[in-house]
This record gives C-alpha cells, sequence and structure tokens, in this order.
C-alpha cells in the first residue's frame, strides 16, 4: 500500500509521508474497536466497497472493485475481529475459506484474549452449503453456522457431522439480525465484522444493529444493474452515521462511519 494518509481524520493527529506505507500496526491503531464499552457488549461493523455509482459488485463479485491497499485494510479488520459474519450467497459467490493466522496480529490478539484467528459465522436459512469445503473442514477455530429454529434438521445434522457449530438466532427458517449479534456476543464473539452481501448488510441496517461501516469507494464507474452496498426493505427513518476517519490513496477512499448514539 502507497500513499496511504488522513485527508481527514477525525480519531488520531498527524499524517503519514506522501509515498510511506501504512504498518499493520498503524492500521490496527486506525481501525480499532472501540475502548470501554460495557462487559458482554457487541461491536458491529461492517466492511464494504462501492464504485462511484454505487455498485457493490462487478460481475458478481467485489474484488474487481477492490484494490491492494483495500485488501490491506479488509486483513487488517479481520486481524482485529472476534467473528466475521458473511451471508451464505457471499460465501459461495466470492470462495469463502477459513480465516487465517497472521503473525502481525499474533500479540495483539493474544493481548486482547483472542484466539489465533476469527471464526466465521455463515448466516443461512436453508443451509445450502457445501460442507466439504476447507471452510468447514479446516478452520483453525470451528466454523459457525447461524441459522432459524425451523431450518430442514437434516441439514443442520450435516453441518455439525462437517465440524460446524450450529446458532439458532431465529424462531422459523429465516435468522433475526439482532439476535445473530446477540447470539455471537453470546459465546464471547464481541469483535463483529460483517463482510455481507448487501441483503445481510441491509438486514442489519433495516434492524438498527449496525454499530460502524468501513465503506471503500472506489474510483470506478460500471453502471448495469449491481446490488447496493444494502439491499432489502428500506428503514421507516434513515439512520445517521457520523464521519470517524478518511483516509485516501490513488483516488480510493478508506471511510469509517459510526452511528451518532456509538
Amino acid at each position: 500500500m502507497r500513499s496511504l494518509f488522513p485527508v481527514t481524520d477525525l480519531t488520531t493527529t498527524g499524517a503519514a509521508a506522501p509515498d510511506r506505507e501504512w504498518s499493520l500496526d498503524e492500521l490496527a491503531e486506525a481501525y480499532a474497536y472501540p475502548a470501554g464499552l460495557p462487559a458482554g457488549t457487541p461491536w458491529l461493523r461492517a466492511n464494504m466497497v462501492s464504485t462511484l455509482d454505487g455498485a457493490a459488485q462487478h460481475d458478481g463479485r467485489s474484488q474487481p472493485i477492490s484494490c491492494a491497499a483495500d485488501m490491506r485494510i479488509f486483513g487488517t479488520l479481520r486481524g482485529l475481529a472476534d467473528v466475521v459474519i458473511a451471508g451464505a450467497e457471499t460465501v459461495r459467490l466470492e470462495g469463502y475459506r477459513p480465516a487465517r493466522a497472521r503473525e502481525a496480529f499474533a500479540a495483539r490478539r493474544a493481548a486482547a484474549g483472542q484466539g489465533p484467528a476469527p471464526a466465521v459465522a455463515v448466516v443461512t436459512g436453508s443451509l445450502d452449503l457445501d460442507f466439504s469445503l476447507p471452510l468447514f473442514t479446516e478452520p483453525l477455530v470451528p466454523t459457525l453456522v447461524v441459522t432459524g429454529a425451523g431450518a430442514p434438521a437434516d441439514r443442520m445434522e450435516a453441518a455439525r457431522k462437517a465440524g460446524a457449530e450450529v446458532v439458532i438466532a431465529g424462531d422459523g427458517t429465516q435468522v433475526d439480525p439482532a439476535r445473530v449479534v446477540r447470539e455471537l456476543a453470546a459465546r464471547g464473539l464481541r469483535r463483529q465484522l460483517t463482510e455481507g452481501g448487501p441483503r445481510l448488510l441491509g438486514q442489519f441496517v433495516a434492524a438498527g444493529a449496525l454499530d460502524e461501516l468501513c465503506l471503500t469507494l472506489s474510483p470506478m464507474l460500471t453502471a448495469g444493474d449491481a446490488q447496493r452496498i444494502a439491499g432489502g426493505p428500506g428503514v421507516a427513518v434513515p439512520e445517521r452515521f457520523f464521519l470517524a476517519s478518511l483516509l485516501e490513496e490513488a483516488g480510493f477512499l478508506f471511510s469509517r462511519y459510526r452511528r451518532t448514539d456509538s
């Protein structure tokens, strides 16, 4: 990552030299979860990328509208999280694999009482997943499958046989987004990171469960009918977030917004 510097930074002071790469330690400090939360209180942040015209994907994937700096921040956010939450469709489209342990975050995670890598939690009502994939068979920590109590019993059993932990977060076949946050926090997974997709993020937004949005604005135009970063039913009254920090590199903007009551 080159020339990453604060354009507007409301949480730190000073600036990186124009051609100096920010270290992972500096990024970890810039993106640290808030300190001083009451014991057991979860914090849900989302990490998404969007083009100038609002597309969250190109050809069904986010990678074509991303960049090296975006992926460096992506890795940093994972390195800080207890759990990475993703919808089943995103897991399938993006080819999710288990989160890996990274030496750069090992000491920080140990000091925070975290394991070597975040768990991955897949939110799904149908459990239409391939349980033979490495996400389920080779994780450092067991993958979580978050579903409703009315989900197909045979698919829940298949998930458990594959080594996944099944988490019930809804009374029917679908999940309750706010309950997802609570159920994961009850397992000690308070530092939560969702990477979408748009439908899942829209559900968290509609439920008022999102505390923070880390949004990369890509200097690209795609047109077409790609999804926005959040989809689904709208909220009755738009919720206001405030700008916590803003970084820039090569025309990409890396913003961090927090809910005004957080």
